[in-house]
C-alpha cells in the first residue's frame, strides 16, 4: 500500500528528459473502493490511455492525481 504522495515534480526529478513522466511507482494493485491504483492514483482507463495520450491530457491526469490524492488525504483514506 502506497502511503506516499506522488507528484509531477519528484517524477520528472526521477525521470528527466523529454515528456511527462509516467505516475507509475510500480506498487499496481486496484482500490476496489474508487477503482484507483493505490500506487499511481490513476484509473484503470487513464493507465490503459497513457502511452497514447499527449503531454497535455497526461498534465490532466496528473491533475486528477492530485485531487484524488487530496481527496483521500482529507477523507482519512489513503489508499
Amino acid at each position: 500500500m502506497n502511503t506516499q504522495l506522488i507528484n509531477l515534480r519528484d517524477a520528472r526529478e526521477h525521470h528527466p528528459g523529454p515528456g511527462v513522466p509516467s505516475p507509475c511507482v510500480s506498487i499496481c494493485e486496484l482500490n476496489e473502493r474508487d477503482s484507483s491504483c493505490k500506487g499511481c492514483y490513476r484509473t484503470l482507463q487513464e493507465i490503459a490511455a497513457w502511452g497514447q495520450l499527449s503531454d497535455a491530457d497526461k498534465l490532466v491526469v496528473w491533475g486528477r492525481i492530485e485531487v484524488r490524492q487530496a481527496a483521500g488525504s482529507l477523507a482519512g483514506n489513503h489508499p
